[in-house]
């Protein structure tokens, strides 16, 4: 993306610092636009200077990071839907849904958290399917998700979890049901 970053000032600084370091060298439009491009998959050694900042990892030359054998494709993805917690733009909508169905749980589970974060209504429908999820923390995920964005058509499927074998999920089904009753005024018809 850009020719020479400095690199972080201090790599054990929360992500969401790191990030607004990077917003404070590209600006913010450029910082959503870099999330994006990983998001759909650009070649992380396109963005080595970037993703330290992303990531708080090293992107040096024999670094693990660059090895794809123990560093899968999957995380560039993931990545760059991390990102977006800490910058936004609307235009990232539309990705961060389409990364709901992405092919492995941890791009897709850190949609759910920017789905959650930024109230993305029109994540509903992918949460839902998330809610079958193997993984018991993505299934918790996606239930955060529908309690801060879902609508009155997702509270069945919501409900539904209330009984699920994983302690953690059941806890996030009555939370997000409490939620969805609260910001959807549904009173006691939710439960």
């Amino acid at each position: 993306m850009t020719a020479s970053l400095p690199p972080p000032r201090d790599v054990d600084v929360p992500l969401g610092a790191l990030v607004a370091e990077l917003v404070t060298h590209l600006g913010e439009p450029a910082v959503v636009t870099l999330c994006l491009d990983l998001l759909a998959g650009a070649p992380r050694e396109d963005h080595v200077d970037e993703l330290r900042y992303l990531t708080g990892l090293s992107f040096d030359p024999g670094s693990p990071t660059l090895d794809r054998s123990r560093w899968k494709e999957y995380w560039t993805r993931a990545w760059g839907a991390r990102g977006l917690l800490d910058v936004w733009d609307e235009r990232a909508s539309s990705a961060v849904v389409v990364g709901l169905d992405d092919e492995h749980w941890r791009p897709a589970e850190n949609c759910l958290k920017v789905a959650t974060r930024r109230q993305l209504g029109e994540a509903g429908p992918g949460a839902v399917r998330l809610l079958d999820h193997e993984l018991a923390r993505v299934r918790a995920q996606a239930l955060r998700a529908l309690g801060a964005a879902g609508d009155t058509e997702h509270v069945g499927a919501v409900r539904g979890l209330l009984g699920d074998p994983h302690p953690d999920v059941r806890r996030q089904a009555a939370r997000a049901l409490e939620r969805m009753a609260a910001r959807l005024d549904l009173g006691a018809e939710a439960w």
